[in-house]
């Protein structure tokens, strides 16, 4: 799907409109979102992103910044999880990223890949024309994320170079950024910016699709070797599914070393994901999966990895009736941001 930005002058505004146009192969259109900015105005301009906060919650618009940051940065995960592998990876996955290889799984890595890229640009030039953010800043955060890595992250769900944990993990970041793209998009509806909802429900959807990729080669791997699968999955929710912008720095005070805990604090307090969410997803996967249901061929390991995951969901939920309890007896904290001129933010 390409994206085109057209300028057409109106006067005293600049009418912008982003095409995107899809495939030609799933049978689509274009779609035009059109953006109108008055043209004196310059996105990084404080006085500007005043008058634009005025039509959207800060917690939204933080939360698109968030999402354009690890949209823009995971096709690097590719490269990191490739690395990770070693030896599997020579005879296993790099014939499968060749560009002449027309292997569907091959076909279907380059795919994904291609569209992750393409959600990073969208909500990319979406935060720019709309003068809402400082890009500056945005680019700089963007910046530190590749330089950190994901090590952290996507990286540690592959060891001990398993492939196994690489799908697991694929289906449950899918499934939250489905999820968190969602919200956003019925949040942006409410506060009255059908731009952006139109935006982050095309995303959501392709979301949804990359998440029914990783979803069914999971199931069938559990049907083949449900004990190697349960064990996987049982050392993904040990690790704890985080996203790949846990190490995002945007260069302010302390480095912006706490920049993620701070955004996941407004996330959870607006709605954009929360405990709960995460839940939900965990009980999603175990059901989906069958996993309460496997047993034959499950080793003792297995079997103890089986009630790990099965009681685990609960314990999530048990956790965030706590946390919010003890949220309900405290004042809540405040963060500033530099990707919205440092505008203070309620904390959850």
């Amino acid at each position: 799907m390409a994206t085109t930005v057209a300028p057409v002058n109106l006067g005293h505004f600049t009418d912008r409109r982003i095409y995107l146009r899809s495939s030609p192969a799933r049978g689509g259109g274009a779609l035009s979102i059109r953006l109108l900015l008055h043209s004196p105005a310059h996105p990084s301009r404080p006085g500007v992103a005043a008058r634009w906060m005025a039509s959207a919650a800060t917690t939204v618009v933080a939360s698109v910044v968030e999402e354009t940051e690890t949209e823009t940065t995971v096709p690097r995960e590719q490269v990191e999880a490739i690395r990770s592998l070693n030896g599997w990876v020579e005879e296993n996955m790099l014939p499968l990223l060749t560009p002449v290889d027309a292997l569907p799984w091959a076909r279907w890595l380059r795919g994904w890949t291609a569209e992750e890229n393409r959600h990073g640009d969208l909500l990319n030039r979406y935060l720019y024309l709309t003068g809402r953010v400082d890009m500056r800043q945005v680019e700089v955060t963007i910046h530190h994320l590749l330089r950190n890595g994901m090590v952290r992250t996507y990286v540690e769900m592959l060891v001990p170079k398993s492939p196994y944990h690489s799908l697991i993990y694929g289906a449950f970041q899918e499934r939250a950024t489905f999820i968190s793209h969602g919200h956003t998009a019925r949040l942006a509806a409410r506060h009255g910016d059908g731009t952006l909802a139109r935006i982050c429900g095309v995303i959501a959807a392709d979301e949804r699709r990359h998440e029914a990729g990783y979803t069914m080669a999971s199931a069938k791997l559990f049907d083949v070797d449900p004990d190697g699968m349960v064990r996987a999955l049982a050392h993904v929710m040990r690790g704890k599914v985080t996203m790949p912008g846990l190490l995002m720095s945007d260069g302010h005070g302390d480095g912006g070393s706490d920049l993620f805990g701070r955004f996941s604090a407004v996330a959870q307090r607006a709605g954009v994901y929360t405990a709960s969410d995460y839940g939900d997803l965990v009980e999603h996967f175990v059901r989906r999966w069958r996993v309460a249901d496997l047993d034959a061929g499950l080793s003792g390991e297995g079997r103890r990895a089986q009630e790990y995951v099965c009681a685990l969901a609960p314990k999530i939920r048990r956790m965030e009736e706590l946390a919010q309890r003890r949220a309900a007896r405290g004042e809540p904290g405040m963060a500033r941001f530099s990707w919205i001129f440092d505008r203070p933010v309620v904390l959850g």
